[in-house]
């Protein structure tokens, strides 16, 4: 009898769960046109932006701790999450976008350039959304291939500057309250600091194991 794959199981399962935050939101949405709460408060857009950003945030470090997890543990299957869940932030991302320009803003361009241009909460939050939109065209195996490696990973990197960005947004939002944009601040500095000392540790381990060849 074939050996079943458990990865066969845990994608579709870790899809589901990624989906959980965007049944909340169409709950939300639903409830507010219905005209009832259902938990909501006062300003049920404003939950949903914040909801819908909080997730962004959060994507973003689940997709940034899969490859830190994969070289700890030695589970290289993991990366195949890393694609889905990547897609999966950007996709709360713009859901978050979509919230602030369409019921937030009205679709009012001028306001918004405004905003982008004087609110660092603004600039900041643009500018991580806007560093995911080549991240998620260049996700596919046919753009890899275009690419080439290198010049893939390079523009990949991209996420770093976008994570940060992230929790500068966040920061900005919550001004008083600042212990989870700080926690969140730490998240990424332990997932950047890894990356870096494990690129060092790498250059410095391959002239001492060209050396003893």
């Amino acid at each position: 009898m074939p050996k079943l794959n458990p990865w066969w199981i845990l994608k579709p399962a870790v899809f589901v769960a990624c989906l959980l935050p965007t049944a909340w939101i169409g709950r939300a949405l639903w409830l507010t046109y219905q005209g009832l709460d259902g938990g909501l408060s006062a300003n049920p857009i404003k939950d949903v932006t914040e909801f819908t950003g909080l997730w962004t945030l959060r994507f973003l470090m689940i997709t940034l701790a899969i490859t830190p997890l994969r070289r700890i543990t030695g589970l290289s299957s993991l990366i195949r999450f890393r694609r889905m869940v990547g897609l999966f932030t950007f996709f709360q991302g713009v859901l978050h976008w979509i919230t602030y320009i369409w019921l937030d803003q009205f679709f009012m361009w001028g306001e918004i350039a405004k905003d982008i241009v004087k609110r660092p909460f603004i600039t900041s939050g643009m500018l991580g959304f806007t560093l995911m939109i080549p991240l998620a065209i260049t996700s596919t195996r046919k753009w890899i291939a275009r690419l080439g490696g290198s010049r893939w990973q390079k523009i990949h990197r991209l996420i770093y500057i976008s994570a940060v960005a992230g929790v500068v947004h966040y920061y900005f939002f919550v001004k008083s309250d600042i212990f989870y944009p700080l926690a969140y601040g730490l998240l990424v500095t332990v997932l950047l600091g890894f990356r870096g000392w494990h690129a060092i540790r790498t250059r410095t381990l391959k002239p001492a194991t060209t050396y003893s060849r």
